[in-house]
């Protein structure tokens, strides 16, 4: 028995021991001044090339000649030429911006320089050479959310304002930025944090009459507030996924009926192969068109029919993956040509999911028929009859018109959804113990988990694995 706690022990001083070092490690990271370019790699008219950190100024000083960096007031711009030794590497304007009130909460020190990829690396590696670090990618933000200016929520829409392609996307992630997703969050965990209170209260001080008794029904009232909050969150989770992903829309169908020729047209551009031959597409052909201010994932698949031929087996197989994953299913018909088994063993595939049904080349003779069940939109890619009805029928199926990301603000990734997800399950197990009659210190502990679940998406408590993890998906220089 002694030598095992004995083992614990040193166990237990190890783990501690590599806390402490890596606590220490970070901590001096944190000291080092930091350099990247901030603007695009190639030419350019300007490129930024960004250090922050306490030695932000003395370093670029070093390679300065104009006024000294450490002696100029903040929040103002100074002309001069960067220098190696006594070689003028080029003429710049540099930004002065001092701590606290920077992106970082850092001094930072912006360097804007002629465009050019020679230039900005040389300018990058003085820097480096006198002092500064390169920065990880993201380590800015990360900076940022670190010294207390953003949250995390914050700080992933920032990467979402990057990448947006759309102005729905952009105002999504701005709205992030701007805080009203987190006074969102904040408002629920603040809901949940006084029923805590109550619970604590009511078992350590049940003498106290000011205090409202919890039981076990005002509990319940509550939690269905709390409850209704997560669900409203998550329900909107699902129009900022269509914002921020847009739809991944599958073409279907027989070979030779159109896929691709629809594709083309939508696309307005000749994406994919088109030829009277049967299995010309035997691979997935993608392209990304807009409706409505949302972005549409097109997916040409190969034919789906038999066949001996192995790659067109593949190809199959590939198309029947896709109807599995694909938002939305457009299902391929031909005009020209009667119905087979085929046409109808696919639609018993698709008929469960969300589909549509475009029976393509009106412009020849009909020899379909189509059963009375199915609903459908008839058009041509020769003249684009059908086209438009087909873009508006997507529109209205999924209210695309009334979505509006100026005003409304909604989780954007899988983490968010994930952790709002798993705290509306606990604020359910929570519920279903009350009906169960569970003592009320018990239930506390699931409305604990999911106060917490809901820190972990804003970044109140959080794990520097999980840090350091998301800020690697950043660019490098912000």
């Amino acid at each position: 028995m002694a030598n095992f706690s004995l083992k614990n022990f040193f166990h237990l001083l190890i783990s501690n021991l590599r806390d402490i070092i890596t606590r220490e490690r970070k901590t001096k990271k944190m000291e080092e001044s930091i350099a990247a370019i901030s603007t695009a790699i190639g030419k350019g008219a300007i490129s930024i090339v960004r250090v922050s950190g306490v030695d932000a100024l003395s370093i670029v000083n070093k390679i300065f000649k104009g006024k000294d960096l450490t002696k100029v007031k903040s929040h103002t711009i100074h002309y001069g030429f960067i220098m190696d030794h006594n070689e003028e590497i080029d003429e710049v304007l540099v930004m002065v911006m001092l701590a606290p009130n920077t992106y970082t909460r850092e001094d930072i020190v912006e360097i804007n320089c002629h465009g050019g990829i020679s230039t900005t690396n040389k300018i990058l590696n003085l820097l480096i050479d006198n002092g500064a670090r390169l920065a990880e990618p993201g380590e800015f933000t990360k900076r940022a959310f670190l010294n207390g200016r953003i949250n995390l929520a914050e700080a992933e829409a920032v990467s979402d304002l990057i990448n947006s392609k759309s102005d729905k996307q952009r105002s999504l992630a701005m709205n992030s930025i701007n805080g009203r997703l987190t006074k969102i969050i904040k408002t629920i965990r603040e809901n949940m944090l006084n029923i805590l209170a109550n619970i604590a209260v009511n078992i350590d001080y049940p003498e106290y009459d000011d205090v409202p008794e919890m039981t076990q029904e005002n509990l319940k009232k509550s939690l269905l507030k709390v409850q209704s909050d997560l669900q409203v969150m998550l329900k909107n989770a699902e129009i900022g996924k269509i914002i921020k992903e847009g739809l991944d829309v599958a073409l279907v169908g027989r070979p030779n009926v159109g896929k691709s020729s629809l594709l083309n047209a939508l696309l307005n551009e000749d994406k994919a192969i088109v030829t009277n031959i049967s299995g010309t597409t035997r691979d997935l052909i993608e392209g990304t068109t807009n409706i409505a201010g949302i972005s549409l994932n097109l997916i040409d698949t190969a034919g789906i029919h038999q066949t001996d031929d192995i790659i067109e087996q593949m190809g199959v197989k590939k198309s029947k993956e896709i109807i599995s994953k694909a938002d939305l299913i457009i299902f391929v018909l031909n005009n020209n040509e009667e119905l087979e088994k085929e046409d109808e063993e696919i639609y018993d595939q698709i008929k469960t999911k969300t589909h549509l049904i475009f029976v393509n080349k009106s412009d020849l003779e009909q020899k379909i028929k189509i059963p009375k069940n199915w609903e459908y939109i008839l058009g041509n890619t020769t003249e684009l009859n059908g086209l438009e009805e087909l873009k508006n029928k997507i529109i209205q199926m999924y209210h695309l018109d009334q979505i509006d990301a100026k005003e409304n603000t909604y989780l954007s990734n899988i983490r968010q959804v994930h952790l709002a997800k798993e705290s509306l399950q606990n604020i359910q197990d929570a519920l279903n113990d009350i009906q169960k009659n569970i003592p009320i210190d018990m239930i506390e502990i699931y409305i604990r988990n999911a106060w917490e679940k809901l820190g972990l998406l804003i970044g109140e408590t959080y794990e520097d694995e999980l840090i350091d993890k998301l800020f690697k998906n950043f660019c490098l220089g912000k």
